[in-house]
């Protein structure tokens, strides 16, 4: 599963990992990615250029005829996409790549829940397999919109939870942006990087929190108090 993300690396950066052409996006790091809000989000433009765009967080299939009750999913099941109407279209004709430089997870039950962050344990980015749509109404509007793609967990996820990100390899990027032939659907596994996991504190789950506090790590359990110091008794009066 994946319901929050970050990504925080510069914008040149970005541009010189994914072979990005073109204007970049204007967009600040964002250290709690949210649906429905604008990310940015590496497709393949008709030049056959890659090029970052923002997108909406939340898949509007183009053929939604009421965007107000739109479902507009956040995650697709890749061991369905193919035979969903909402992404069957888009999975073999609109993919992209979502990058991120970590993700949060919450492990638990109810109030007990445990907020996680995770990232590649070499410190790349991750890309994430995503799905995106151009909508448009009859007025004109348009909305572009975009949707990650989500496996089993590999096993060093899996305590956090049974579903994660499709995570590609920089060498997939070409077969999964249809750049060269092979097969996309054959990239849709659990990640086989090696990923370092630690606990953040519960203020993330709260999307108006924004901050690079977010990622740092929380103690495994809480301090002890320090201990009172011991008051000496005044002498007693003559």
């Amino acid at each position: 599963m994946c319901g929050r993300y970050v990504l925080h690396r510069p914008v040149d950066e970005l541009r010189a990992i994914f072979a990005a052409m073109g204007e970049m996006p204007n967009f600040a790091p964002n250290w709690n990615v949210a649906p429905s809000q604008q990310a940015p989000v590496l497709r393949v433009a008709p030049s056959r250029e890659r090029r970052f765009d923002l997108l909406q967080w939340g898949l509007v299939p183009h053929f939604t005829t009421d965007l107000a009750a739109a479902r507009r999913p956040i995650n697709a099941r890749s061991e369905t996409a193919a035979s969903s109407g909402l992404f069957r279209d888009a999975l073999a004709r609109r993919r992209c790549l979502v990058p991120a430089d970590a993700f949060y997870e919450w492990a638990g039950e109810g109030k007990s829940k445990q907020a996680y962050a995770a990232q590649r344990a070499d410190g790349a980015p991750m890309a994430l397999a995503g799905l995106w749509e151009g909508w448009r109404d009859a007025d004109g509007h348009a909305l572009s919109s975009f949707t990650i793609l989500t496996t089993q967990a590999c096993a060093a996820l899996a305590h956090l939870h049974h579903r994660m990100a499709v995570v590609l390899e920089p060498a997939d990027w070409s077969v999964w942006l249809g750049e060269v032939t092979g097969d996309p659907l054959a990239l849709l596994r659990p990640s086989e990087a090696a990923f370092s996991v630690w606990k953040v504190a519960a203020r993330v789950g709260n999307v108006r929190n924004n901050d690079a506090e977010l990622l740092m790590p929380v103690s495994e359990t809480p301090p002890s108090p320090e201990p009172l110091p011991l008051l000496r008794r005044s002498p007693a009066e003559p």
